[in-house]
């Protein structure tokens, strides 16, 4: 396997903090959210915290207190964001190459108990969205498709018990 690639499969420190691998959709994703709530959630958080202060008094004023606690929340969800952007390593599945399944792929598999085919995108872990097929790289059943060639068997312990899956497909679209 290329050297590029085996980093891909581990985590990364630098400077003592673990990077976050990231396809370049779920990072753009995170930055249009980020920007989202800088200009426009916050300034109304602002507006409403305004209003609510003309109302008279702030012990009593429940609008008031709704509206700090809206502010607090969106504040934390910022700097959780950018610290999520800071840490993040964009990689771009569209441009990698493998015979193996990695970061970014798309893998087709077929549930040996059900004969069910089900399609999973190996994302990093902000990005998961279970119901769309993507699921986080250090999931059980993406720790187990890892290294793993078309063709060949996993077998994955999840809550529900014993799943077996065999690989039918590896893209990166």
């Amino acid at each position: 396997m290329p050297r590029g690639l085996m980093n891909i499969h581990k985590w990364c420190i630098e400077g003592g903090m673990q990077r976050e691998p990231i396809t370049p959709e779920g990072h753009e994703r995170l930055k249009q959210e980020l920007h989202r709530l800088k200009t426009k959630d916050r300034p109304a958080v602002s507006q409403q915290i305004a209003a609510a202060r003309e109302h008279g008094d702030l012990k009593e004023n429940a609008e008031y207190h709704a509206a700090r606690e809206k502010q607090g929340l969106m504040e934390a969800r910022i700097r959780d964001m950018e610290h999520l952007l800071a840490l993040a390593q964009v990689i771009d599945h569209k441009k990698l190459k493998s015979d193996k399944v990695i970061f970014g792929s798309t893998v087709t598999v077929k549930d040996l108990n059900s004969g069910q085919s089900k399609k999973y995108q190996l994302v990093g872990r902000y990005e998961t969205d279970v119901k769309s097929g993507k699921i986080p790289i250090s999931s059980p059943i993406a720790k187990a498709l890892i290294g793993k060639k078309c063709g060949e068997s996993v077998a994955v312990q999840v809550p529900r018990g014993l799943q077996e899956f065999e690989i039918t497909r590896i893209e990166f679209i």
